[in-house]
């Protein structure tokens, strides 16, 4: 999580709790945001290395060590091949990868199902499509006599599945690589290296490129990186939230801040590279509704990502990432071979399907703290899909799903407030009569409760219960990638904001924040209050206002919940309202109860 996104976690988080403790119900929490990317190189140690620690700062690997020759070599301008380049394209139903015999590399991948433009794809709507030419995925360096480009021997197979790929130096060593495209965005790709030489053929530390994720033109996009290393019980590290590299993956502070609060890129590089020297389990680029994932059979001595800014900007703003993963040096003796394998992952950041990719991939999600929570959310949604096939009705069934659970809490909660702000003119009574024996009036006060059966406490507790549960559909209706695209009514897109009118109005209208911000309004004045009139009318204006500001430019989907949410608890109060009206004689409950006479009443009367 990067700075701004802990930062909008800490404002939503003490909203939310100032709301409960007088007397809403509010769900506000974080996500993450910001973070862009740009091309890589490969620089790495050639052995494996302990845990880097937390204060390592960024510095490019020598150009004398194996990788930073590597590094230096991809940097120059290669001869192109004498063969000409043959392009095979392998498909499934979910992705169409086209495959390059120069270097028998991925230079792009395309997602059938996801289209570059709200609607369905087609000729004037292309599929999302990932472009790999400046970092061709799985590209090979290090391998003694093998350029980058090196021209290789393509053959298909009938079911287009498939390809097997060779190529041979003149001193003898051979490579074989088998690419084959699976169900679910997966890809399973062999290298079979062999030294048919007549002596021994030494491998240096040699590199896989995973590729480069480039920005989305989103104004909630985002770009980072995730690893997990290989360690038993080590958990996913997100880069973009470490301290070495945040501010070059979510953005930086060195020089201040530029306009609209963004980082400003006065003295930061065009781009960094940054080695891992840990071996990984895998390592992933990721944008906020993809990702391109590397794992290997044999173990790696860590990797290397590189972070690209967006120079056309003043202020700090990725680019695109991308990374080399880095395996250490072996000896082939005449006749040796060694054969390595590799499950690329390039597709949607699809709960289930990262799951059954297994490894713990679906750390990518970054659902944080009430990450079991947001995993039950994710199908519950989708099941509501299957029943009624629009993603804004299912964002409402959710929350009527969400609001039915908690019925009872929120129930409680509401007669213990009515409750207390009964009790108010013999509370002020109390403190009147022992405003100089404070430890009397807290006995009285204590013995009061008792009387009545209120425990103030009981109007906060079930409330806060629900904070797991606000933050959980805050994370997952922020960057769920179902709703890319969703419509609902006059929303063409549910993980945006609405902006209509834009062009025409100097900032676009968005209607649901204003919705959400009425209804918020109006369940503070409907919510009993125990507390100073004031302050409860301070909140009632002042909290809709800062939650209209904050929701603002975010996805529309989090004001659909929170809207249907606040008009739900708005009916459960009016009923309630009603009922207790009923129950002590008002309108529709026979005998009307006078109220008490003041005492200035009762002396007229008397007289």
């Amino acid at each position: 999580m990067n700075k701004q996104e802990k930062l909008i976690a800490v404002l939503l988080g003490l909203l939310l709790v100032a709301w409960l403790f007088y007397g809403q119900r509010q769900a506000v929490q974080h996500t993450r945001q910001a973070a862009q990317s740009k091309t890589l190189e490969s620089p790495s140690t050639a052995t494996a290395a302990p845990a880097m620690p937390a204060s390592t700062t960024l510095a490019p690997a020598p150009t004398n060590s194996p990788s930073g020759q590597a590094a230096a070599a991809s940097e120059t301008v290669l001869p192109v091949p004498s063969t000409p380049e043959e392009v095979a394209e392998l498909k499934t139903d979910d992705i169409a990868l086209t495959i390059s015999s120069h270097g028998a590399v991925i230079k792009r991948a395309v997602l059938s199902r996801y289209a570059t433009l709200p609607g369905k794809p087609g000729e004037k709507n292309p599929p999302v499509t990932f472009d790999f030419s400046a970092d061709p995925g799985l590209e090979l360096t290090g391998l003694p006599g093998l350029p980058p480009n090196a021209s290789y021997h393509l053959e298909r197979d009938s079911a287009g599945r498939s390809v097997t790929l060779t190529a041979v130096t003149p001193q003898g060593l051979s490579v074989v690589r088998r690419i084959e495209v699976l169900k679910d965005y997966r890809v399973k790709v062999s290298d079979t290296v062999k030294n048919a030489s007549d002596s021994v053929v030494v491998l240096g530390t040699n590199d896989v490129c995973l590729g480069a994720m480039v920005k989305g033109a989103s104004k909630n996009e985002m770009l980072s990186i995730d690893s997990l290393p290989a360690a038993a019980e080590a958990k996913t590290r997100h880069w973009g939230s470490e301290k070495a590299t945040r501010q070059y993956l979510a953005g930086g502070t060195a020089s201040g801040f530029g306009c609209g609060g963004a980082p400003s890129a006065v003295g930061m590089p065009e781009s960094v590279p940054y080695s891992v020297s840990e071996p990984q389990a895998w390592v992933a680029l990721k944008s906020r509704f993809f990702v391109a994932a590397l794992r290997s059979s044999e173990p790696n001595s860590g990797f290397t990502f590189r972070a690209v800014r967006d120079t056309s900007k003043p202020v700090y703003a990725l680019s695109n990432v991308s990374a080399r993963l880095h395996y250490p040096g072996r000896v082939l003796g005449q006749g040796e071979s060694m054969t390595r394998e590799y499950t690329l992952f390039i597709g949607p950041k699809m709960l289930s399907l990262l799951q059954e990719a297994g490894n713990g991939l679906d750390a990518v999600m970054e659902f944080g703290t009430f990450a079991w929570f947001c995993k039950l959310l994710v199908p519950t949604l989708n099941f509501f899909h299957r029943l009624i096939p629009n993603y804004g009705v299912a964002i409402i069934l959710l929350t009527f799903l969400v609001r039915i659970i908690f019925w009872p809490l929120t129930h409680k909660s509401t007669i213990s407030m009515k409750k207390m702000q009964e009790l108010q003119p013999k509370l002020k009574e109390l403190q009147a009569k022992f405003k100089d024996n404070p430890q009397k009036m807290q006995q009285e006060t204590w013995a009061l409760y008792k009387e009545n059966k209120v425990n103030p406490m009981s109007s906060c507790l079930p409330m806060l219960v629900q904070i797991p549960v606000f933050i959980a559909l805050f994370t997952v209706l922020r960057s769920a990638v179902e709703l890319r695209y969703a419509p609902f009514l006059w929303v063409s897109d549910l993980s945006e904001p609405e902006n209509l009118l834009a062009g025409l109005l100097p900032i676009p209208l968005n209607i649901l924040p204003f919705l959400m911000a009425g209804t918020m309004a109006l369940q503070s004045y409907l919510t009993p209050s125990a507390g100073d009139p004031q302050q409860q009318k301070m909140m009632m204006v002042m909290m809709p206002i800062m939650m209209l500001v904050m929701f603002y430019g975010f996805p529309s989907a989090l004001s659909l919940y929170w809207t249907v949410s606040q008009v739900i608890s708005i009916v459960q109060m009016l009923m309630m309202r009603h009922k207790y009206t009923v129950a002590h004689g008002g309108p529709g409950g026979g005998t009307t109860v006078e109220p008490p006479l003041t005492r200035q009443q009762r002396r007229h009367a008397v007289g």
